[in-house]
């Protein structure tokens, strides 16, 4: 018996010394030790689960070992309670591992990826999988501080089912490298990702997905790119900058993205199914070839507005015998059975010049559908397309058919009137089902893609969707309204009240300023009134600001922008105001920016500015000439300047870089009075713009000021000047003849 008893106790003994490789688990890890003690013991089926909660600083290192049967897994104990945050990151390194449910916020990387599938050079992941992730807003406060939230590295990994948003910094969201054998013909998938918004950075290096670079580009990757959202994601022009071979772009949607699917470097890219949704907003682009035996079928474009690289469908010209990091000519490529519905251009041949010289050859575009019956003039040609050819094309029948050096291509393209119904969200012409995407898959949206556990995160900026709060007049009234106030709200001034502001008035959000009636008045000391600080933006309607109370000190401003640097972008807008009596001192301005400060957008509408020693809009502290610039849409309409010692309106943007396409400035119906002569005024113009891409003016007045100052810089600036008006100024200068210019005077009546 006691044999028996001995025996049965060793057998205890000896299982439980022994795992479970049906179903291991280590269990719950709740600190960064415990962590590391879990990657190391882990073995083949192990499944290491963090512990609900915030881990602060968590740097996590899974570097480990499955097998393809047993794979181990790192996880989270509830899904979306357990964030990364503060200087918190993720390296993988091994093979069969799965990643899922982390959650990164509230910081940002202490290295250069958020999440890295390598350990080192030599050490990186192969046949792993990162599932159900979230990265949301977690940057560096320095806007020009470059990393990558995702940098993928090995062979046969998956990134899925994952949900980034608010990159607002320089340097890719997702980057596939390339830059050892180990990671050449990868057959990466990623896929069912939801890409949320990406704002503009305002310079290069905002791309939301890259696939190789130039030292590599001719090199396989076989990445294959499917079944993901990317939601207004308008970093820069390349929303996907493929810059290596053989990759596949197929059934993704792009919802209002200021930038293309670009084919930048490497041949054998296969984009296809893809659907492309501007819904007529600005700058919205498709699809752009470059390089050789590129195939581009049955996608869907919709209102898109983007033009030149930003087009619907965009052919570039290539550079002979290119080097690497320039432009290939495009050969042996196709673009067949798109359906492009109500976009405004089509471009072949874009980028011409001295340099890129290298027309398309050998390629063809067969059996599109290009539909827009407002709009005649969508083809731009800027070079010999008889290396293109045309067959079984058909448009809507007001069109223009493209030209080659003054002769119609009438070969390759039927005017047809055709019958649309809108079928699941898109546009189809009835009795060309082969034309488009094949509907028979789902199309990614905002519901199928990314992960159904985290909010969807909307950071555009908004006013007037908050709560009103009304500010009685008084001192530093506006002050405590705002430090009250939320996102959104609207502070609400009495009809001709008057407020005065001893304090500045931080805004750290998004804020609104309105009167009804009678506009009241605000006044102020400090050497500011209004201070939009990170995250923060303006908007005034109905008000007249004084500067009659401030301090007598130069280089006062109505408003200013951190003088720090904002990783935000922030608006600024006023309408039905008034800026008066800004001349206490020299050089006050009503809007003074900083470095590494970016405006989404500034407008002026029906405003009157009079009596200022300093300039109005100043946006020039962007100096490297590097294609880096202030503020990307500047709108001044219906307004008064008058008596201006510096400049009203000063646009710059320095370099040749071609990938953003700001400033744009809409000037129209305004009137420059007594504007520019101060001594301090550098740029000495009344309104200079220099790099400004797009600009459109229209009904000026411009009297005894001096001169509007054009500086065109880089790629083929849209610039219209039309029925103005110079009278006893300097008039219009530039260094180049290449805007146009209608109905434009300069008089004198002086005796």
């Amino acid at each position: 018996m006691n044999k028996i008893l001995l025996l049965f106790a060793f057998f205890i003994i000896l299982s439980s010394g022994c795992k479970d490789s049906s179903a291991l688990s280590i269990g719950l890890v709740e600190n960064i030790d415990e962590f590391n003690e879990a990657v190391s013991a882990a073995e083949p089926g192990d499944v290491i689960t963090l512990a609900n909660g915030i881990w602060n600083n968590a740097e996590l290192k899974f570097y480990a070992n499955g097998t393809e049967e047993k794979p181990i897994k790192l996880t989270v104990e509830t899904k979306g309670k357990v964030t990364l945050e503060e200087e918190s990151n993720l390296r993988i390194a091994g093979s069969y591992l799965i990643v899922e449910g982390l959650v990164f916020r509230n910081g940002n990387t202490p290295t250069g990826e958020v999440i890295s599938f390598k350990k080192d050079s030599k050490t990186l992941c192969n046949n792993c999988r990162v599932t159900e992730c979230v990265i949301d807003n977690y940057n560096p406060s320095e806007r020009h501080e470059s990393d990558y939230w995702v940098g993928m590295y090995g062979k046969n990994n998956r990134f899925d089912h994952n949900y980034l948003v608010g990159k607002r910094n320089r340097g890719v969201t997702m980057a596939v490298r390339l830059n050892n054998e180990e990671s050449l013909e990868n057959h990466h998938r990623i896929d069912h990702n939801h890409f949320g918004y990406r704002p503009l950075l305002g310079s290069n290096g905002g791309e939301t997905l890259r696939i190789g670079t130039s030292h590599h580009s001719l090199k396989n990757s076989n990445t294959i790119v499917e079944d993901n959202y990317f939601e207004m994601c308008s970093g820069e022009l390349e929303i996907i900058s493929s810059k290596s071979c053989q990759n596949t772009f197929r059934n993704n949607t792009f919802y209002e993205c200021k930038g293309t699917l670009t084919m930048r470097h490497g041949n054998e890219t296969i984009v296809e199914n893809n659907y492309l949704f501007g819904n007529g907003k600005a700058n919205t682009g498709g699809i752009r070839i470059i390089n050789e035996t590129q195939t581009v079928n049955n996608n869907y474009c919709e209102g898109l507005t983007g033009y030149r690289f930003r087009s619907a469908l965009t052919i570039m010209n290539g550079v002979p015998n290119s080097p690497i990091n320039r432009y290939f000519q495009v050969i042996d490529s196709k673009a067949s059975n798109n359906l492009i519905v109500n976009c405004d251009n089509v471009q072949f041949c874009a980028g011409s010049d001295s340099e890129r010289s290298a027309v398309p050859v050998n390629t063809e575009m067969k059996n599109n559908i290009i539909y827009n019956t407002e709009k005649d003039e969508i083809f731009t040609v800027y070079d010999d397309i008889s290396g293109i050819s045309f067959e079984g094309n058909i448009l809507s029948p007001n069109i223009e058919l493209p030209t080659n050096k003054g002769a119609n291509v009438s070969t390759g393209f039927e005017k047809k009137e055709l019958v649309f119904n809108r079928v699941d969200g898109l546009l189809r012409p009835e009795g060309f089902d082969q034309v488009g995407p094949n509907s028979d898959k789902e199309r990614p949206s905002g519901k199928n893609t990314g992960v159904d556990w985290y909010p969807k995160i909307d950071y555009t900026i908004n006013f007037n969707v908050g709560n009103e709060i009304a500010v009685a007049p008084g001192e530093n009234t506006i002050l405590e309204a705002a430090l009250k106030s939320k996102s959104g709200d609207v502070l609400v001034l009495e009809a001709g009240g008057k407020y005065h502001q001893s304090k500045s008035v931080d805004v750290p959000h998004t804020l609104s300023l309105k009167a009804r009636g009678e506009k009241p008045t605000i006044t102020f000391e400090r050497s500011s009134l209004f201070n939009i600080e990170n995250g923060g933006s303006l908007s005034l309607e109905g008000i007249i600001v004084s500067g009659e109370k401030c301090d007598d000190y130069a280089g006062n401003s109505v408003v200013r922008t951190s003088r720090y640097s904002m990783i935000d972008n922030y608006k600024f807008l006023a309408k039905d105001c008034d800026f008066v009596d800004l001349d206490v001192n020299h050089s006050f301005n009503v809007l003074r920016v900083y470095k590494n400060t970016f405006a989404d957008s500034i407008a002026l509408v029906n405003c009157n500015f009079n009596n200022i020693s300093g300039h109005v809009l100043n946006m020039n502290k962007e100096t490297d000439d590097i294609g880096i610039y202030n503020s990307e849409n500047v709108v001044v309409e219906k307004c008064s300047f008058k008596n201006i010692g510096g400049v009203a309106i000063n646009l710059y943007r320095g370099g040749r870089d071609e990938s953003t396409f700001g400033p744009i400035l809409k000037l129209n119906e305004t009137s420059f009075d007594n504007v520019g002569h101060d001594k301090r005024n550098k740029e000495k113009s009344a309104v200079s713009l220099h790099g400004v891409q797009v600009a459109n003016m229209n009904n000026l007045t411009i009297s005894n000021s001096k001169k509007m100052d054009l500086h065109l810089v880089v790629g083929e600036p849209v610039i219209r000047v039309q029925n103005t008006t110079f009278e006893n100024s300097e008039g219009l200068t530039s260094n180049s003849d290449a805007f146009e210019k209608n109905n434009v005077k300069t008089i004198s009546t002086k005796k």
